[in-house]
């Protein structure tokens, strides 16, 4: 078979798994190293799962948020709190949504061991949003849904 022809079908027929960027999965005290020990100025942690519909819905607002404010320090880390044994509908769902901001898989079932370590204002619903600075401190966390502009308020008073 030609090369030529090899390649239209890895553009176009699994082309969409190649472009799925990695999920990691990880544990809830590796996020919380992780969150320690960030580069950048601001991280943006948005807890949601791929059947909340109002999660799926703002996450254009985290993205053109990542987008935006990159320059000044700012990244999204979207953390679905999927079961571990979906991992790969949530691989799929973010290349389906063509998500550049980083995913990473929460595998933590026991909730209420963790949801207060999170945010002792956490109820536990999704979407929920916790942004940590550099310091590794943790800044601000709302519960519920953002549009653009309450989420670029949310953050600006963090930014230098």
């Amino acid at each position: 078979m030609p090369k030529w022809i090899l390649g239209l079908m890895l553009l176009f027929g699994c082309g969409q798994a190649l472009l799925a960027q990695n999920v990691e999965i990880l544990t809830f005290e590796q996020l919380q190293a992780r969150m320690a020990n960030q580069k950048q100025e601001v991280v943006v942690y948005n807890f949601w799962a791929t059947w909340c519909k109002p999660c799926v819905e703002e996450m254009p607002v985290f993205e053109k948020l990542a987008l935006d404010y990159q320059a000044k320090g700012v990244a999204v880390v979207f953390v679905s709190i999927d079961f571990k044994s979906k991992h790969a509908k949530v691989v799929e769902f973010v290349g389906q949504k063509q998500l550049k901001s980083e995913v990473v898989l929460l595998n933590a079932p026991d909730y209420n061991a963790w949801i207060d370590k999170v945010s002792p204002e956490w109820s536990g619903a999704i979407p929920a949003t916790l942004v940590v600075k550099k310091t590794g401190r943790v800044s601000k966390f709302h519960e519920g849904s953002f549009t653009y502009e309450e989420l670029v308020s949310f953050i600006k008073p963090l930014l230098k």
